[in-house]
């Protein structure tokens, strides 16, 4: 058996990993450079790759009404798409990348053995797609819990990156137990240079569905692809007018079935007349396995039908129709009444309503807030709000000179900030508990909160109180009082409040800026 076509695609698919690799690389350096440089401002565009995101720009679009500009790189995508084929999921998409190795090491191990006939329909991605457009239609945006960038890298800066940070610390701490107190200092020197930070609330459930997804290449190869993925199930639509087709030479095809046994997506090369286009990821790996060279990718401009997908007219109902419920779903919460003390949103960052408009999960703010205080948030924001971002004082707090968060959102739901404007933006209001305060509640002196206030004049304002002891003496000391008109919520003072368990001083997310109604007292009249 002759070989020469197959080793040019055996050429070709050794490319593609290298693209694949190359690109995964690019994710993973703007993963590692979205931190604090150690001035004022970015000199890289970290989040640049979600900008060339189809999906992002459609659900964004539909959900606000509004057009991102920076979204508009994304088209470059479709254009290359209608002509390539979905060839950005086989060989730039870094989510993609990660599946495929995963889906490599449990066939090597044995663990994955590819079916001869995979019979099993390709529909839940494409009706993932519907429900996820038809909510954002109706201003709901689904699309960051299953866009892959989203989903990568929200799992990749909650999850991965306390791990990264864990395994460091420890590694540290071996080496200078052991004796090597040079590899010590470089990986403690590595460590600060990548300012990883080290604690997420709901990192556990993040990090659980993270691997569960890559777990499920266990069963079916790429399975994430096949089966999950809104944003490759847009591309499949889109690469039905591509120009390269695949073709079977029967003359020299002897029948052996391993080109779609192999094939990743299940686009099915054989027979011929079954290959689904809109599957195919052009991986090559069909044409490099072939023991007879008899298939090729030769131009031909011709729209190919949507198989092996069964997107009937029922479905396609029933799916818009799911999106359409879904929406008020999400949107039945007491928020819609009252805003809630705990939700403190970045500086920045738009209007409620607005804010989860655009907002796509993606984890950008959180993994660059130099002190860890953005957290994923869970039940807090209500269920629109899930995993978006907001502000935990007592894990960390809002730097005063800081406005890194606003310069790498992806969507603009977080507004950019200069320095000089982050200062005086509001995004809460500190209250003291004189139940728990020291020099109120037990006559002793502390003015730390005072202290750490970064704002000038200071919102913490010390007056001297009286309280009376146990043993019936008056203890006189100074006391923190907060001016509400000048404390800006950045959450300093409960972050290094010196009581344990319930700080006596906690910012709630009254007062800010960004809402004119969650104000401490309402005007009655317009």
């Amino acid at each position: 058996m002759k070989r020469e076509r197959s080793k040019k695609y055996f050429w070709f698919q050794r490319l593609r990993i290298l693209t694949q690799t190359v690109f995964f690389l690019l994710f993973f350096i703007l993963l590692m450079k979205t931190r604090y440089p150690g001035e004022d401002y970015l000199n890289t565009t970290v989040e640049r790759f979600f900008h060339f995101d189809p999906l992002i720009l459609t659900a964004t679009l539909l959900a606000s009404r509004t057009l991102y500009a920076a979204l508009l790189l994304s088209l470059i995508t479709v254009a290359a798409t209608l002509f390539f084929g979905r060839f950005v999921c086989g060989w730039i998409c870094p989510l993609g990348s990660i599946h495929q190795f995963f889906s490599f090491i449990f066939k090597k191990s044995k663990i994955l053995k590819p079916k001869r006939d995979d019979t099993a329909s390709l529909a839940p991605k494409y009706l993932i797609l519907l429900i996820v457009l038809a909510a954002a239609a109706f201003s709901v945006n689904l699309a960051g819990y299953l866009d892959p960038l989203s989903f990568l890298y929200r799992s990749s800066a909650v999850f991965l990156s306390p791990l990264l940070n864990m395994f460091l610390s420890h590694t540290i701490e071996l080496s200078y137990w052991s004796g090597l107190k040079s590899l010590g200092q470089n990986l403690n020197q590595l460590s600060g240079n990548l300012t990883l930070n080290s604690v997420f609330q709901n990192a556990l459930v993040i990090g659980i569905v993270f691997l569960g997804v890559l777990l499920l290449n266990a069963y079916k190869e790429r399975f994430w692809c096949r089966y999950l993925c809104p944003a490759g199930a847009l591309l499949g639509f889109l690469s039905r007018f591509n120009l390269f087709k695949l073709k079977i030479d029967r003359e020299k095809c002897i029948n052996c079935h391993l080109c779609s046994i192999h094939c990743q997506t299940n686009a099915r090369p054989y027979p011929e007349g079954e290959w689904r286009s809109s599957e195919c990821i052009y991986c090559e790996t069909c044409a490099a396995i072939c023991p007879t060279a008899a298939i090729s990718f030769p131009l031909k401009w011709q729209a190919e039908k949507i198989k092996g997908v069964d997107l009937n007219r029922r479905r396609v109902l029933l799916a818009a129709v799911g999106g359409f419920l879904l929406a008020p779903v999400f949107k039945i919460t007491p928020l819609a009444r009252r805003a809630a003390s705990s939700i403190i949103r970045p500086p920045g960052a738009l209007p409620e309503a607005e804010f989860l408009r655009r907002c796509v999960k993606c984890g950008e703010c959180m993994k660059v807030c130099p002190t860890n205080g953005l957290q994923p948030a869970l039940a807090e924001a209500g269920p629109e709000g899930v995993w978006t971002p907001v502000l935990v004082p007592r894990i960390g707090y809002c730097e005063y000179y800081c406005s890194l968060c606003s310069q790498v959102c992806p969507t603009g739901a977080i507004r950019e900030l200069t320095i000089e404007e982050k200062v005086n933006v509001k995004i809460g209001t500190a209250w003291v508990d004189k139940t728990r305060c020291l020099p109120y509640a037990l006559g002793k002196p502390c003015i730390v909160c005072e202290e750490h206030c970064p704002v000038s004049p200071k919102a913490i304002q010390l007056v001297r109180v009286e309280t009376l002891t146990p043993d019936g003496q008056i203890a006189t000391n100074l006391a923190p009082f907060v001016n509400v008109e000048s404390c800006i919520g950045c959450g300093i003072c409960e972050n290094k409040c010196v009581v344990q368990d319930l700080p006596a001083i906690r910012v709630t997310s009254i007062g800010e800026h960004r809402s004119r109604q969650n104000q401490l007292i309402l005007p009655l009249v317009e």
